[in-house]
Order: C-alpha cells, then structure tokens, then sequence
C-alpha cells in the first residue's frame, strides 16, 4: 500500500471511529457530516469524498458484522444446536462490549422512522446466517422434519426484537440480554426439537432460567 493509501486508510478509520464515539457520547444515531468531520478532525468534504453519504459511514461502523463472521468460523462445535447458541452468544457479547453504542442503535431502529437504520441492521445476510443455522439443524435431525424453519426463524426474531425493545425502554440492563433472548430462543427450540435434543435444550432453559431470577432479585433487592 502506498503512502497516499495509507493517508486515505487513516482518514477513514478517523471518520469511523468519529462517529461510533458520537454515537455512542450523544446516544443519538442521527448525526450530521459536519459534526462527524470536526470530530474526525478532517475538512467537511472529507467523508463525502471517502465514504459518498452519512449512510455508507454507519454501514462502516456496522463492520462488527464482518468480524462476527469471523470469529463464529473459529468456532468448533458439532451440535448444531449448541452452535445456535454459540452464535447468540457471540453477537450479543458485542452489546455487552459497547451498551451504549448498541442501545442508541437500537433506540433509533425501533422509532417509526428509522427504517434505514433498520435495514441495515436487520439484512438479508443475517436472516440467511440464521437461516443456515435452521437448516442444519433440521438436517441433522436436532429439529422436526416437517417443521416450516421460515415461521421457527420469524419467531426467533420477534424474541429478539422484543427483548431489544425492552432494553432500550429501560426494563432490561445489558448483562440480562443473553439470557432473555436466550430463555426466548430456548423456549421455541424445545418445541420444534425432537425428543434427542430436547434433554440438552431444557438444560440451556434451566440455565438462563437461574440467570433471568437472580437478576430479578437482584432488582428486587437494589
């Protein structure tokens, strides 16, 4: 890469970082170009030059995306249940990394009007990665063979949208994310399992179980 790549490369990892910290410090994901650029400490014209819109620059933020992919390839776990789980646990560790980078995202997406926002974080790609994950598991005989994995996957995501909502209206703390969605998740699974998978199902079910009541006594008592 040659030096004048490399100043460019740096403008947009500026740019990037810019304005995930804006994000993140004014809880609001509508930010304008200019305070992006002051932030970045580059001319207005900057990231219009590098990244085209404000639009391209939160899909940039949004790489996490990417190093999910990653990271779940290095994964090794034969169960194609216990990799759904593993998945789960791996993207939402990203919340608990950043609660307010993710909560403001998540904030802004469920407003009636962030349908952008929505779109790129609800994308085709991620209802294909869990969709994969859907059909292994059918393959492989954890779920009912006759078992329609378009409404199973449907009603996964109302449990995650659900429990994204309730984090953002303040009824949930980030460190109770995994194991609401979780419990959510494993309810549905146990249902669409068949009787050689249930046993480990109901086990993950019991777990955020335990979780879900200290935490809710930990409420209680605070």
């Amino acid at each position: 890469m040659s030096q004048r790549e490399d100043a460019k490369a740096e403008r947009r990892r500026r740019i990037v970082a810019a304005a995930r910290d804006l994000i993140r410090e004014t809880g609001d994901a509508g930010l304008s170009m200019r305070a992006i650029a002051a932030r970045a400490h580059v001319s207005l014209t900057t990231p219009y030059n590098l990244f085209g819109s404000k639009r391209a620059i939160v899909i940039a933020v949004l790489e996490d995306v990417r190093e999910f992919h990653d990271r779940f390839s290095n994964l090794r776990h034969t169960d194609p249940i216990d990799r759904i789980f593993h998945a789960l646990r791996l993207s939402l560790g990203y919340y608990a990394e950043d609660p307010d980078f993710y909560r403001t995202l998540w904030s802004e997406a469920l407003n009636p009007g962030g349908k952008e926002l929505r779109s790129e974080l609800i994308t085709p790609q991620r209802y294909a990665f869990w969709w994969a994950l859907l059909v292994e598991a059918q393959r492989d005989g954890a779920l009912l063979a006759d078992l329609d994995l378009d409404l199973l996957l449907r009603s996964l995501d109302l449990v995650f949208g659900a429990t994204m909502l309730a984090w953002v209206l303040g009824g949930l703390q980030v460190d109770e994310l995994e194991a609401s969605v979780g419990f959510g998740y494993a309810l549905a699974l146990r249902g669409a399992a068949n009787p050689d998978s249930q046993p480990g199902i109901e086990k993950r079910l019991k777990t955020y179980q335990r979780q879900l009541v200290r935490s809710r006594k930990k409420a209680q008592a605070a």
